[in-house]
């Protein structure tokens, strides 16, 4: 076993300090960040973070990005979810198998990670760890800085890679003990603490699992118009998602074509809409008109909706009300 590891580098406050643990104990460290097509706005500010927080702490840092198989992992998690659509467990054990896989490559001996028993509800479980560890094939190699003297002694430990004394037994929610190195180390580049993954968020789960049951073959795009717009079932095969600014109206432009049919006012002012479905009849692109319509300013009682889905064609209609509210995919069946 040699003096080098890869340790997972969040851009969070706990990773840092922990990275920060092992270098000082005079171990090479490579830091190994994870992209994901389910990373919110924090966790994107994350990712730069990390790799200010590689800079910081003088360390190479790779970016890694979760594949498609991981989405197959989100469909059927073998352990579960958790409050919403985060398989976390399931989330844990394929990050650090995919880690495993680059040990050799990298010449790395152990694996370091920010965990913190008690910390998180679903993954941070005495049981739950444990179960991660030797599902990922690491048992004995996983270091976990800030609570490690609540484990058995790892590998690295065994072998006096590593000073157990150095390390800590830290436990539970609170962060006094991380802010506490923070100020010893005079670290900066780190984020505070905070939820950031997507599938976390309650409404983004609802229009996930939407999705699943009614478009078996959907894909990478379809999960980032996911985080576009409102999003209503107009058909039972059929979506509209209609933009909220003009930030999502721009966001929305890039979805014209292929799958997707873009619907424009053309007598009236409003939002950019998105209509996927297979062969929509003329139903379905009533019920996404009015939807618009209802969005709009200064809308004439026979408004016109431009129809960009290969044709080139205007769609008019009269005005009238709906309850859009009940297509809204907003809430659990």
């Amino acid at each position: 076993m040699n003096k080098k590891a890869i340790s997972l580098i969040s851009g969070g406050l706990d990773s840092a300090v922990a990275t920060k643990l092992i270098i000082d104990q005079g171990i090479e460290v490579v830091g190994l960040y994870f992209t994901s097509i389910f990373a919110s706005k924090r966790d994107r500010l994350r990712g730069h973070r990390a790799l200010e927080t590689a800079r910081e702490l003088g360390i190479e840092i790779i970016s890694k990005d979760k594949g498609d198989d991981y989405i197959e992992i989100i469909k059927n998690p073998r352990y579960g979810y958790g409050k919403n659509m985060n398989p976390c467990i399931d989330c844990r054990i394929y990050m650090l198998e995919l880690t495993r896989g680059m040990m050799p490559e990298l010449g790395a001996s152990f694996v370091v990670t920010g965990e913190v028993l008690g910390q998180r509800p679903m993954s941070q479980r005495r049981n739950a760890i444990e179960l991660i560890e030797k599902r990922s094939g690491l048992k004995g190699l996983i270091v976990r800085p800030l609570s490690a003297k609540l484990f058995p002694p790892t590998i690295p430990e065994q072998e006096g890679i590593l000073d157990r004394e150095s390390l800590l037994g830290h436990a539970g929610r609170g962060r006094h003990v991380q802010y506490e190195l923070v100020e010893k180390y005079k670290l900066k580049e780190f984020e505070l603490p905070g939820g950031g993954c997507l599938l976390t968020d309650p409404i983004f789960s609802m229009k996930l699992k939407d999705l699943m049951a009614t478009d078996p073959e959907y894909t990478t795009r379809d999960i980032e118009l996911l985080t576009i717009g409102r999003h209503f079932r107009v058909a039972p095969s059929a979506k509209l998602v209609v933009a909220r600014s003009e930030r999502e109206n721009d966001q929305l432009g890039a979805f014209a074509g292929g799958p997707y049919i873009s619907l424009e006012p053309v007598n009236f002012r409003g939002p950019r809409g998105v209509l996927k479905a297979a062969n929509p009849d003329e139903g379905t692109f009533l019920t996404s008109a009015r939807i618009l319509a209802r969005y709009g300013k200064d809308v004439p009682p026979h408004p016109a909706i431009a129809v960009n889905d290969g044709a080139g064609r205007d769609f008019s209609f009269e005005m009238q009300e709906i309850d859009s509210d009940a297509l809204l995919i907003q809430q659990e069946a």
